[in-house]
């Protein structure tokens, strides 16, 4: 794997979180989230099935329970390993893929749809952050 699609040390995906990462797609920018699992690690792209707009890793890393990736919006549960939603108002729906492998310790992007550009949110606004009210009551 090259240097190019490096993400990071595997062990700055933390145990109950996500790490936010942001991929180029020709011109566009999307943002993915990396989850450590028991033996591997997955990454889906980073918004609720329930509401595209609706970010899971606002910038601090997203709720992780029992190896499920918690919405906070909706309270929408979507399962680590296969990003199945398993409770909530997308129920059944699947969070979109991007290929990653951990080789020496290092977490790589493999997903030829993507170049690698940097860790972190997007740069773009966040409208998730509008008027809705969230999960938790906010």
């Amino acid at each position: 794997m090259d240097e190019a699609s490096r993400i990071a040390p595997l062990s700055d995906i933390p145990a109950d979180s996500t790490l936010l990462f942001t991929v180029r797609e020709g011109f566009d920018k999307v943002e993915v989230i990396c989850i450590e699992l028991e033996d591997s690690v997955a990454a889906w792209r980073n918004y609720c099935q329930h509401w595209t707009d609706v970010r899971l890793d606002k910038g601090s890393g997203a709720y992780v329970r029992d190896g499920e990736i918690v919405c906070e919006k909706h309270g929408a549960y979507f399962e680590g390993n296969s990003g199945l939603c398993t409770l909530g108002p997308c129920e059944g729906a699947v969070l979109n893929d991007v290929d990653v492998a951990v080789e020496d310790g290092d977490v790589y992007l493999t997903d030829e749809r993507y170049e690698f550009a940097h860790i972190g949110p997007s740069g773009e606004y966040d409208l998730s952050s509008g008027g809705r009210i969230d999960f938790a009551g906010n």
